[in-house]
């Protein structure tokens, strides 16, 4: 798609690059898809036209295309809830209806089942993260080729950079995780205090004596409670977002390996037709498995924000 001439290694690459828009240092050379080179004398915030143009662009470099779709799915997913909501009938539900009901039904018994305490946020947010998340997976059923391809000719960059799927980018997975994590944070004080969120870091899992010769030892316990807690709280994000990147990454990057298998002649490309209808039908439950599963464990780690425990036990 990106020019005949391309490689299968240029192929794969091209589809694995973002679309990025970042600053560019003063100095920098830059080669253009003609081959002109051009050095730039002050920083400059352009477009990306290549990986290592992206690379050079740092920490302070945007996604476009994640953030695009990531934002205008988030939109499209508030239009339709809104849509219904503003329709909805006490009749038999039918269509567009009937699918959101059954969302809604399905989020609730997931958050009943999951999350025993009383917090209205949870449901919205728990129904939020599924949707969301279950639209941009799904757009990685659509053909490698096609929206990439559209890019181009808008452009007229036949080596325009245009990734699809928001959650093969690890900026937006982790992105949700962390706010995930910082709603973690926020209800634990919520519900236990600055005090007893303190103590919940310090005084599990060995809990520390202050009396007699204990009290020598329990500065030493806190220290390592501490450290266990720490490394038990950070994993929750990081372990959110790189599930999710890491298995729709994989499912993306089989899908652009049988897109490669199309060029190969007819019997490879009709080979490749089947393997890529297989590989979508099973990639189906892979896409809804991994919104359920980051949903469920954001409901059980909301649960545990509001599980406040006796404290006389931090007394012994």
């Amino acid at each position: 798609m990106a020019g005949e001439s391309q490689t299968t290694t240029g192929y794969i690459q091209h589809h694995l690059t973002n679309l990025t828009y970042g600053k560019l240092p003063a100095g920098y050379e830059r080669v253009d898809h003609h081959g002109h080179v051009e050095k730039l004398e002050t920083a400059t915030w352009t477009m990306a036209e290549s990986g290592a143009e992206a690379k050079a662009m740092g920490f302070m470099a945007v996604h476009v295309d994640s953030m695009a779709w990531s934002i205008g799915l988030g939109l499209l997913f508030s239009l339709l809830f809104w849509s219904v909501a503003r329709k909805m009938h006490s009749g038999v539900p039918r269509g567009l209806q009937n699918a959101v009901e059954m969302v809604v039904e399905f989020i609730d018994n997931t958050v009943n089942e999951g999350f025993h305490h009383k917090n209205p946020t949870i449901a919205p947010l728990a129904m939020t993260i599924f949707v969301w998340i279950l639209l941009m997976n799904t757009m990685d059923l659509i053909p490698v080729d096609v929206l990439p391809r559209v890019a181009q000719l808008i452009t007229g960059n036949p080596h325009q950079f245009f990734k699809v799927v928001p959650t093969t980018d690890p900026n937006i997975t982790v992105g949700m995780s962390l706010a995930v994590f910082l709603l973690i944070i926020v209800f634990s004080i919520m519900k236990k205090g600055v005090i007893g969120f303190i103590k919940e870091l310090t005084f599990h899992p060995f809990h520390p004596s202050f009396h007699g010769i204990g009290i020598l030892f329990a500065p030493i316990l806190i220290v390592i409670n501490f450290a266990l807690e720490s490394i038990a709280l950070i994993s929750k994000p990081i372990s959110l977002g790189l599930r999710l990147f890491g298995n729709l990454y994989a499912g993306e990057m089989i899908f652009i390996l049988i897109a490669t298998m199309f060029g190969a002649g007819l019997a490879l490309g009709i080979f490749a037709g089947v393997l890529q209808w297989a590989w979508a039908v099973f990639h189906i439950l892979v896409i809804v498995l991994q919104a359920f599963v980051f949903t469920v464990l954001t409901i059980v780690y909301m649960g545990m924000a509001h599980q406040v425990e006796d404290e006389n036990q931090f007394d012994h």
